[in-house]
């Protein structure tokens, strides 16, 4: 699979006269991106951003030509998000409706909708989770969930945001097995270096600012430096 290009042009997002990003400028080809910040450094407005859910104050997101914000109709089909709390991205109470739901948005008749959740759900060997209650899940299973959502829709970008919190480590092991396995590009938004140290590219960010770009060995010292200082370990 080629690696798309996305380019994030002068990006900048203010709500109610405070700045969360401030003119984000980078090119970002890779297969395995993170983006790493402290809380609060914008990361997840910036995820939004790169999803085409947020419309920036200025700037825009261009992935393979396509104006994320401004076609909406694409962008699902090239680019998708797994939230930080799958309570907040699950809409429907049963496992099948959920995976049809997104493939009726991108044109899939019932029929083709139904084959497809069934494939994806026998990928994962969760076949038998297809008439399961949604709310029965085990956090956990309520993420794989939403991933099988996402990637039976086929979109060529999966951003992770914040993908292990509130998992415990076997879970973690798990989806953390099932990302790597993944043939699409990921981007990965987390505060956590451990999480992205085998990346290819990384992204610091800091106050809503692009601190650093790079390679993990070389942006994720200076990071965790800068972490410990704020935290005042040195």
């Amino acid at each position: 699979m080629k690696n798309p290009h996305i380019s994030i042009n002068q990006v900048s997002l203010s709500v109610g006269g405070r700045s969360i990003l401030c003119d984000i400028d980078a090119q970002l080809s890779d297969r395995r991106i993170g983006i790493v910040g402290r809380n609060g450094s914008g990361k997840s407005t910036l995820a939004r951003c790169l999803c085409g859910l947020i419309k920036p104050t200025s700037g825009k997101v261009i992935l393979d030509g396509i104006d994320i914000y401004a076609d909406r109709k694409q962008a699902i089909r090239k680019i998708g998000i797994l939230f930080q709390n799958p309570d907040h991205q699950i809409i429907y109470p049963t496992v099948g409706e959920e995976i049809d739901f997104g493939l009726r948005q991108i044109g899939h008749t019932a029929a083709q909708a139904r084959d497809a959740t069934r494939q994806i759900l026998t990928r994962f060997d969760t076949l038998n989770w297809l008439d399961r209650q949604t709310a029965s899940l085990s956090q956990g299973q309520k993420q794989l969930l939403c991933l099988m959502s996402i990637l039976a829709m086929e979109p060529d970008v999966i951003v992770l945001d914040e993908p292990f919190s509130g998992l415990d480590i076997p879970t973690r092991r798990i989806l953390g097995d099932v990302f790597q396995s993944l043939p699409q590009t990921v981007i990965h938004i987390t505060h956590d270096p451990e999480a992205i140290e085998t990346y290819d590219q990384v992204l610091w960010l800091g106050a809503g600012r692009i601190q650093q770009i790079g390679s993990p060995s070389q942006v994720l010292p200076k990071f965790m430096d800068a972490m410990m200082i704020a935290s005042g370990l040195t």
